[in-house]
């Protein structure tokens, strides 16, 4: 089995990268869903935003209400660290029971969005960082997702800066460009973690 952790800045195009790798094959152990699958309605990991959060941060139906939270989150360092203190160890032992269950010589990627910020680095055989600029993540939050400048920018300064993630890679995929020059990136790096899954991860990072 390779373990390999996958991140990028929101706006870099780590989530395309997942899709691709899955549909080549990889077990894929998305943190954002299990994310959200701990704070679900009934959950333990709900009770507990709500204890620290206020019920405020619930719809009328009694779901989290992502974008209220997200509202209060991004803009405030403590606050973030709060949520993350709750609901990272949840999804770490969702994903560690994921991992367990794929099979001996499966290449297994996590995809993590806080990898860089949260140290997460050395739980992988081998780290894939989607890299794009600031000003083109910039651009696809406002233009592609909808976001307000102002919004955008503050989530993209809620996470580590290029640099920081760039320092933990042992692959780089470039997603600075259009949509068709990462198709093939994606499939060079898929065959090249495949071989290393059958060859052992002790050459991971070489």
């Amino acid at each position: 089995m390779l373990k390999v952790g996958l991140t990028g800045g929101i706006g870099a195009g780590k989530s395309e990268v997942s899709r691709l790798l899955d549909s080549y094959g990889a077990v894929l152990v998305d943190a954002d869903r299990i994310a959200r699958e701990v704070v679900e309605p009934g959950t333990p990991g709900l009770a507990a935003v709500v204890a620290a959060f206020g019920e405020e941060i619930l719809t009328p139906d009694g779901a989290l209400d992502r974008p209220r939270l997200g509202s209060v989150v991004f803009a405030d360092p403590e606050r973030l660290s709060v949520l993350n203190g709750i609901v990272h160890p949840l999804v770490g032992a969702r994903s560690a029971e994921l991992e367990a269950a794929a099979p001996p010589d499966a290449v297994v990627v996590h995809d993590v969005p806080l990898l860089a910020e949260n140290g997460l680095a050395p739980l992988y055989d081998l780290v894939v960082v989607v890299d794009a600029s600031p000003a083109t993540q910039l651009h696809r939050l406002v233009q592609l997702r909808g976001m307000s400048e102002q919004d955008a920018r503050a989530r993209m300064a809620a996470q580590a800066d290029r640099e920081k993630r760039l320092a933990v890679a042992d692959v780089v995929i470039d997603n600075d460009g259009p949509l068709e020059a990462l198709e093939p990136q994606v499939r060079a790096v898929w065959e090249d973690l495949v071989q290393r899954a059958r060859t052992g991860p002790a050459d991971a990072a070489e």
